[in-house]
């Protein structure tokens, strides 16, 4: 895959994760990652055993749930403390572009 179709593919999953083109596990994981993220009081046992049936061990499950809970926990936190974004990300859903020239 070249630079391009690398981008345009992170794009695609940045868009929406569900019509990416993802393969199985990839798709299961990004499922799992999003009602995690979301709703985590909602997660139950069925929703590790959808990522056991495409393949993914014990180990692999906890890793992912690692992963997926620290993006969490550190977006929370930069979002606590109001991290300024790298320039070329997004904005943050529902904040202002700053105005040039204007206070930080």
């Amino acid at each position: 895959m070249g630079a391009d179709e690398r981008e345009a593919f992170v794009d695609a999953v940045a868009r929406d994760w569900r019509s990416a083109g993802l393969d199985a596990v990839d798709s299961a994981l990004a499922a799992y990652a999003q009602k995690l993220t979301e709703s985590p009081s909602a997660m139950r046992e069925s929703d590790v055993d959808v990522l056991r049936a495409v393949g993914l061990d014990d180990v692999q499950v906890h890793d992912a749930i690692q992963v997926i809970a620290y993006f969490n926990y550190i977006n929370r936190v930069a979002d606590a403390v109001d991290v300024e974004l790298e320039p070329e990300m997004p904005p943050r859903p529902g904040s202002e572009p700053p105005v040039e020239g204007g206070a930080p």
